[in-house]
């Protein structure tokens, strides 16, 4: 079968109609890192009967424990159809192991560093030949925390990231049992025992995570940890990333806190920096929780026009704006 891409093998395996909406779905196999059976699943939205007319692109990263599923629900509901209905071109990616991308051979040892070193540039290389445009990025949880390391360790840079918006992410809480060292080396032992963590076990979501991914945030987490790898100090490299930039945390958003969402946006060196906490201090209907910050009706109402606005604008409308969300340079 003839290659979707000149970079590297790329297969369309459909092209649907659902609602309003088209859909279709590729399947990358970047062969970029050391395991070659990594295959990537990419699923671009836009409207239907407008396939040839699309607008500026937009990636969306899901969480951990997720899949694409997060975004674009079998009905066509979601943050996904609602961008490609205001004319964006969207593109949601599946990690390694999630939804349609299917298990690599080395799954068990898949991390962040993997994914930020290796499968998100594969992924913007395809969007950028694929439409000729820089794409911006949507990340969640965990998939705002890879897309932060892969911008920290330079892996992306601005001629992969037109903007980057983080919701729900931060690395900065601390665990104090995990600063003991005998408490890590036992976790680290007992994790080892395992192939992957059971989302559906934990009622954590519908996929599971490899081991590795709980390993590597030990070690972030852990007495002289940082975030970053044996090569990059992605915390460091931040910095230097001048992207626009938009942080958003929920009031009531008790795995990830606001003070940590806030402190992740204050370290990167980007003129253009917006943060904005949804919940009853700045207008919003209710204080949101991690998931419900994108995944409920209010969401729906009160969210995602906002989020419609920064891809347009990259800045809140100032009536969600106050001095102590903005951050100054």
């Amino acid at each position: 079968m003839q290659s979707s891409s000149s970079l590297f093998p790329v297969a369309l395996i459909s092209a649907e109609f659902r609602s309003d909406l088209s859909e279709d779905v590729y399947r990358l196999k970047p062969g970029n890192s050391g395991d070659y059976s990594v295959e990537l699943a990419l699923t671009r939205l836009g409207q239907a009967g407008s396939e040839h007319a699309r607008g500026v692109p937009v990636v969306l990263l899901h969480g951990s424990f997720s899949n694409r599923r997060f975004w674009y629900s079998p009905k066509a509901i979601g943050l996904g159809p609602h961008l490609a209905r205001c004319g964006f071109d969207v593109w949601i990616a599946e990690m390694r192991g999630h939804g349609l991308s299917p298990r690599n051979q080395q799954y068990k040892h898949n991390r962040v560093s993997d994914y930020a070193r290796y499968d998100l540039p594969a992924i913007a290389a395809f969007v950028r030949e694929q439409t000729g445009q820089v794409p911006h990025w949507l990340g969640h949880s965990l998939g705002g925390t890879t897309l932060t390391a892969a911008l920290g360790g330079h892996y992306l840079g601005e001629h992969d990231v037109a903007s980057a918006a983080l919701f729900g992410s931060q690395i900065s809480r601390i665990y104090w049992p995990l600063k003991v060292p005998p408490v890590e080396w036992g976790g680290r032992l007992l994790l080892k025992r395992f192939a992957h963590l059971s989302g559906s076990r934990l009622k954590r979501g519908p996929e599971d995570e490899p081991i590795g991914l709980a390993l590597e945030s030990l070690r972030w987490h852990g007495l002289f940890g940082r975030f970053g790898d044996a090569e990059r100090d992605w915390w460091a490299g931040l910095a230097e990333v001048q992207v626009p930039v938009l942080a958003v945390s929920a009031e009531g958003d008790r795995q990830d806190p606001p003070w940590a969402c806030h402190k992740l946006l204050k370290q990167f060196g980007s003129a253009t920096r917006e943060y904005l906490c949804v919940g009853r201090k700045a207008g919003f209907s209710s204080d949101f929780g991690h998931v419900e910050m994108l995944l409920s009706k209010p969401a729906q109402q009160e969210v995602w026009p906002l989020v419609e606005h920064w891809l347009q604008q990259q800045c809140l409308p100032p009536a969600f704006r106050s001095p102590a969300d903005e951050v100054k340079l």
